[in-house]
């Protein structure tokens, strides 16, 4: 198969006139790829993405085909691959990560102890770490292949994308974000943060694609662990994030060596937000 493209996480293939996304181990942290892998993570990252493709489809289309590896090419039904494959239509990628954030945190923390404001957003001084927003917040960024990324304002996305998709983009985050919020409240989790990516079919139509509410791309609480003036415990990436930054990592290369313990616990944490989540083990 002819490989097409390679990113910090997923490896894609041509296939026809369709794709195959393979998921890897690869892990990334603050944009930059990791010497390690942690395992099993491209498993649960592609079926987690599969459930909330379904959950979420009355909202906008998907790029999914299927999972199912006896849909797969011939060359994608060796055992390295199943579980981790997902084949999905092709679609011109919009070059923007539409973030919604529910509660300060993470960046948006940081950036509101400066000067109160989160990406351009500008709130009343008083608000606390961890607090919830009245409403959830739309925050896009720009996606870097090499580089970090960027946040834009509202205004500068309209300037970059026009104004109509701008708020297609919008108002579909939101309403995706609010969805998928609910459902995963009713399993005891809260989704603080996440990101969506979305493309443009034949037809002129806007796909959502990637990834949908995983660990790698989402921000999730345990509700009962939720504490206001305080960062919560995650079942996500965040886990390896504070490793890196307790032992000083300025995020550039080189990384530290991710001891053999970080690296289970990262495995774990995955596996139970799957559970969680589904109602089902991998």
């Amino acid at each position: 198969m002819r490989k097409i493209a390679s990113g910090k996480v997923r490896d894609i293939y041509q296939s026809g006139d369709n794709l195959v996304v393979v998921t890897t181990d690869r892990v990334s942290a603050f944009d930059v790829v990791l010497n390690e892998e942690i395992p099993y993570k491209g498993l649960v990252l592609n079926q987690l993405s599969r459930f909330w493709f379904e959950k979420l489809s009355d909202i906008i289309p998907n790029h999914m085909i299927t999972t199912d590896v006896e849909q797969m090419p011939e060359e994608f039904q060796e055992v390295k691959f199943q579980g981790r494959c997902m084949l999905v239509r092709t679609l011109n990628m919009i070059p923007i990560e539409c973030v919604v954030r529910g509660y300060l945190t993470g960046s948006a923390w940081e950036s509101y102890k400066k000067d109160n404001t989160v990406c351009g957003i500008k709130f009343l001084p008083g608000l606390r770490e961890s607090e919830k927003f009245s409403s959830p917040i739309f925050t896009p960024t720009t996606k870097a292949t090499e580089s970090h990324d960027e946040n834009l304002t509202y205004k500068e996305l309209s300037d970059l994308i026009g104004t109509d998709m701008a708020s297609k983009l919008k108002e579909v985050s939101l309403a995706l974000y609010e969805k998928g919020s609910e459902y995963a409240r009713s399993k005891g989790i809260i989704v603080a943060d996440t990101k969506f990516e979305f493309g443009i079919d034949e037809n002129g139509n806007l796909v959502l694609a990637d990834e949908v509410l995983t660990p790698d791309s989402s921000r999730f609480w345990p509700a009962d662990k939720y504490r206001l003036g305080e960062a919560p415990p995650s079942l996500d990436k965040q886990f390896l994030r504070d490793w890196l930054k307790s032992n000083g990592w300025n995020d550039h290369l080189p990384a530290p060596i991710i001891p053999k313990g970080v690296i289970y616990a990262t495995v774990n944490k995955y596996f139970e937000i799957y559970k969680i989540l589904t109602g089902e083990q991998l």
